[in-house]
């Protein structure tokens, strides 16, 4: 009798603890997906500072941002392939550790060439941790709360972007840009100690289970996902990367803090929704999301003479982009199965790619046709990922769980 219900309560109490997510280690993970966007985009909010730090122009100190992202575009899917064997800990303390090294340099740097070098060695550092992090947070925990705990994994990503880029400013006007680069480096100090007291390590990928990039790209499901990836994230960053110049069309320049300060909050609730909803309704979700987004730019492109919509679509815009991450990053991994590094891994270079490309191209749409060609051509590209998402419903994004 006794020995039956001490199994019982053993029972209930192995349950009960699969029911709990791993706070302390997917917090590290959104620690270090803090980081790792602070570290990117901060320089964007400094370059009158770095450039009179470093004795070159703005347009050269907007490099710094330039390199690091070609550093995680060209390392993201050869340095996750080579590293898929090695175990899960070290390998995060390596990139981590990357960092506190790299953005170091960055701030004791007073050489423009050394400080390029130091950028793009930071976004590798960048390119191999994004690939295993959504593999990572989702060996954690049972199949029931893999969704939850990618929410959670991410959410470093919008804090940084709400709070952590404009505290950066702030703090780097008031204190300088180089205190700015060792603050960061203090916290990743503190980071390496909790991943090694923390941190649950991991094997990585046995040999015989590694398939070559090709077989992982062509598996079912992959190619979708890449293509929403692409749509979704380039009319993000069309509108994005020249947000100031749109606002300044619509006669709204002087509230552009404002408004992003608003798309990082609804990012952040975003997020939180998603990482709620996920598990139970994750297909719905992306259509939900896309659909939203697409019905906000053509909102904007029909009223955007009136500031309470270009409120309203920028609310919207942050809700339904805040939650894109893990939603794409959940889709491919469940794709790609065992192969989900490498797998994402691609998804972290289509993204650059994407970020890239809407620089570009929104260049281009601002030389030609104007700002206000920028909500008609975020609604064909997410018209698009809709139309892709809805035909991937046995592969990609299914309408029943794996």
């Amino acid at each position: 009798m006794s020995s039956n219900l001490t199994s019982a309560t053993q029972s209930v109490t192995s349950a009960t603890s699969s029911d709990r997510l791993p706070w302390a280690g997917l917090l590290a993970l959104a620690m270090a997906g803090f980081i790792c966007i602070l570290t990117e985009t901060l320089p964007a909010g400094l370059l009158p500072q770095i450039g009179e730090g470093l004795g070159v122009s703005e347009a050269f100190a907007g490099q710094l941002v330039t390199l690091y992202a070609l550093g995680s575009l060209l390392a993201a899917i050869p340095l996750t392939t080579a590293t898929r064997g090695w175990r899960r800990r070290p390998l995060l303390l390596l990139c981590i550790i990357g960092f506190l090294v790299f953005n170091s340099a960055t701030a004791l740097s007073s050489n423009y060439t050394l400080t390029l070098v130091a950028r793009f060695l930071a976004g590798v550092s960048a390119g191999v941790l994004w690939g295993m992090t959504a593999g990572y947070a989702r060996r954690m925990v049972p199949d029931a709360l893999k969704g939850r705990a990618m929410a959670v994994a991410m959410v470093g990503a919008p804090l940084a972007l709400a709070l952590g880029v404009p505290a950066g400013t702030f703090l780097g006007a008031l204190v300088g840009w180089r205190s700015v680069f060792v603050i960061m480096s203090l916290l990743t100090v503190l980071l390496v100690a909790w991943v090694v007291w923390k941190m649950p390590d991991y094997p990585g990928q046995a040999v015989a289970k590694r398939l070559p990039l090709k077989e992982v790209f062509i598996l079912q499901g992959m190619r979708p996902v890449l293509i929403v990836v692409l749509a979704w994230v380039l009319s993000h960053n069309i509108l994005y990367t020249y947000i100031a110049p749109y606002l300044a069309q619509v006669r709204l320049a002087q509230r552009i803090d404002l408004m992003l300060l608003i798309f990082g909050i609804t990012s952040v609730v975003g997020i939180w929704i998603i990482g709620l909803l996920i598990d139970r309704m994750q297909r719905y979700l992306v259509l939900i999301s896309l659909a939203a987004f697409a019905s906000a730019s053509l909102l904007l492109g029909i009223g955007s003479s009136q500031p309470i919509v270009v409120y309203l679509v920028i609310a919207i815009w942050g809700l339904t982009f805040g939650g894109a991450a893990t939603l794409l990053q959940t889709a491919i991994a469940e794709a790609a199965g065992e192969s989900a590094d490498v797998a994402q891994s691609m998804l972290v270079t289509v993204w650059n790619l994407a970020i890239g490309g809407g620089g570009l191209i929104g260049a281009v749409l601002l030389e030609t046709l104007g700002v206000r060609s920028f909500p008609w051509s975020l609604f064909i590209l997410l018209l698009l990922a809709l139309l892709v998402v809805w035909r991937a419903k046995e592969h990609g994004f299914p309408s029943k769980k794996r």
